[in-house]
């Protein structure tokens, strides 16, 4: 954002500033005894089955969004969006074969290499995904990382049973890994025993990923949190990334607003550019 677009919600800004309490619990002054927290990009690149299908998602893209306008135009570029997302992920979440191979997948290898490093440590660690169909599959390959399970929690968790969950996990010799659906589990629940948080995918609100790892950086936690945030380089996520970084620098200087709306009415060139596959970038390992 250059410094003409900043100053111009200089009026609007000083109209709402007084009806505007803001205090952040990192400042000292609100809680002296809160640890530190981290938050790093782990960066990913695709495998040739992600590159694949994604180059071919595009393709799809453009040609449908050439033949359509108005709110079925911003239907197909939503339902698309999810799709690369998806693809990010890992290819098996968008054919449903189930398979879920390691291999096939930049994020599958990169959590397991954060995640053995954990394991060795003894440490406990949160996954977010805005997927539920993923949860179970990321909980069964952290078994194998791990060599003892973990938990599950997703908008189908009967609340009794979530209660049970929260308190197994944050026992001492409690399961090591807890993997969440972002909505279901990114507010309300006390999961301290945690140091460590992944969001393994990226929401487009920062603040809802931050109310998601504020289940671990809360009060109560004793240790320095650790955040890493899965980045597929060269795919619409690096893109995402940034306009959460965007979307982050002017929520601190005016408010929060929609970032995903932004990308419907973008036009079909804009678009395109947007999403398109950068292909040395998502291939470097």
């Amino acid at each position: 954002m250059n410094g003409r677009e900043s100053n111009s919600y200089g009026p609007l800004r000083s109209l709402v500033q007084p009806y505007i309490l803001r205090r952040l619990k990192t400042d000292k002054h609100v809680i002296s005894d809160l640890p530190e927290k981290t938050e790093v990009n782990a960066f990913c690149g695709l495998s040739k089955q992600q590159a694949a299908l994604y180059q071919q998602s595009v393709k799809e893209l453009a040609r449908q969004i050439d033949q359509v306008d108005g709110i079925q135009r911003r239907g197909i570029v939503l339902s698309y969006l999810m799709r690369l997302k998806q693809i990010c992920n890992h290819p098996s979440q968008l054919t449903g074969d189930n398979a879920y191979a390691a291999e096939h997948s930049g994020k599958f290898q990169r959590l397991a290499e954060i995640c053995q490093e954990l394991a060795e440590r003894q440490e406990k660690v949160l996954i977010f995904s805005q997927f539920r169909e993923i949860t179970a599959p990321l909980a069964e390959f952290l078994r194998e990382v791990f060599g003892k399970p973990g938990l599950v929690l997703h908008g189908q968790t009967p609340v009794g049973k979530r209660r049970e969950l929260v308190q197994a996990f944050q026992r001492e010799d409690g399961p090591p890994f807890f993997v969440l659906s972002l909505k279901a589990g990114g507010t309300g629940l006390n999961l301290t025993a945690a140091s460590y948080v992944i969001h393994f995918d990226r929401w487009w609100n920062p603040s809802v990923e931050n109310q998601a790892t504020d289940r671990a950086f809360r009060i109560g936690q004793k240790r320095n949190v650790f955040v890493h945030k899965f980045v597929c380089r060269g795919t619409v996520e690096d893109k995402i990334d940034e306009l959460i970084a965007q979307k982050t620098d002017l929520s601190r200087q005016l408010l929060d607003g929609g970032a995903e709306a932004l990308l419907t009415e973008m036009s079909n060139d804009q678009l395109l550019r947007f999403v398109s596959l950068d292909i040395n970038k998502a291939m470097e390992s």
